[in-house]
């Protein structure tokens, strides 16, 4: 067993109590106001989700949860790997932990072909005494833009694609074990077939969305897969149509600060697109240094990457990011994977369908 009985308890009344909820299928609930409820709802009840933690452990049956209630089938997928603490010049311990991801699919009608959709759902795991000192990850990281976000808008996808016929099929997946190592992403690439690396049409992260001063799509396609650059241009076009600052950036972060969790999938010569919000060029600032931005991120900061800091200095930012993530992304899954949306019958001024 891999936790005790009191959290399985403790998972169990946070179902109950309505925070998972299975009842939206009967919800209105716009799909912006659905992320942001998750979003807002996992930050606040699965802070410190740092890889192997029991917390984190609680947050991915939590997404199962979710996945499950949204028609999906969902499972969950545990994996050891281990880490190092201790600064350079400094004996370094090598720590072992078990994560766990969720993952959730659902076929296509033609059996071909498949768009993975990924988001990290681990916090930052400090790395030696340092880290603690400064408050970077730990138990009280609520990671707002790193990325209870991401999985608030991967939930709200799910959502609409979970009621439609699917031409080609669509896999959510909630890595763990992502931040800052890509242990989690290395390991989902190891376990593909063969087969299931050349049924990937594209695989999408979505990460760090809200603290960054524009949205920003950064994509690497290998030539096989150019067929996908009118995908592209159209989120361009789209980005304009709809009125959002958008950077459209060839190539992933491949700094140490920021690696993409994208990279092992692009080393593999998969197509890639990578969601997330920024400014120009290789950087890995968000935005701009500042009082309230110090650092010019808030990436792994306790104190600044929460729901109350962000809506306090970035005021409506979380709801403004969540609708223009959504309007990008949702035009273009509907695309790759061949949506039927439903049409509504309309009726001639007799009342009669037309």
């Amino acid at each position: 067993m891999r936790y005790p009985a009191c959290l399985r308890i403790a998972l169990w009344l946070f179902a109950s109590a309505g925070l998972t909820p299975a009842v939206q299928a009967a919800s209105p609930l716009s799909a912006e106001r659905y992320a942001l409820e998750q979003t807002r709802a996992i930050a606040t009840y699965f802070a410190g989700r740092m890889a192997g933690s029991p917390v984190e452990l609680l947050a991915a049956e939590h997404l199962q949860l979710q996945f499950r209630a949204l028609g999906y089938q969902s499972d969950l997928r545990a994996f050891n790997t281990r880490y190092r603490y201790g600064a350079p010049g400094e004996r370094v311990d090598w720590r072992r932990i078990t994560a766990s991801s969720t993952i959730a699919a659902k076929a296509g009608q033609s059996g071909q072909g498949e768009i993975l959709v990924i988001a990290h759902l681990d916090t930052y795991l400090p790395r030696d005494d340092s880290d603690l000192n400064h408050n970077l990850g730990g138990l009280t990281l609520q990671g707002v833009d790193d990325n209870a976000a991401g999985l608030g808008i991967m939930l709200a996808l799910a959502r609409e694609l979970g009621s439609l016929p699917l031409h080609s099929g669509v896999r959510f997946v909630a890595l763990s074990a992502v931040a800052p190592d890509l242990a989690g992403s290395q390991d989902y690439l190891d376990r593909m077939s063969p087969q299931e690396k050349q049924q990937t049409r594209l695989v999408v992260d979505l990460q760090q969305l809200i603290a960054g001063e524009k949205l920003r799509v950064d994509y690497q396609l290998p030539a096989e897969a150019n067929a996908l650059l009118p995908q592209i241009d159209a989120l361009r076009a789209q980005a304009r149509r709809a009125g959002i600052p958008l950077l459209l950036h060839q190539g992933l972060h491949t700094a140490a600060a920021c690696p993409s969790p994208l990279l092992p999938f692009a080393r593999a010569r998969l197509p890639v697109l990578d969601i997330t919000s920024g400014v120009a060029g290789d950087s890995c600032l968000q935005r701009k240094v500042s009082a309230h931005f110090p650092q010019g991120t808030v990436r792994y900061q306790s104190q600044r990457d929460n729901l109350l800091w962000l809506e306090s200095h970035l005021h409506g930012q979380l709801a403004r990011r969540t609708r223009d993530s959504l309007s990008l992304l949702r035009p273009l899954l509907r695309e790759l994977t061949g949506a039927q949306v439903k049409a509504t019958a309309k009726t001639n001024r007799a009342g009669t369908q037309i």
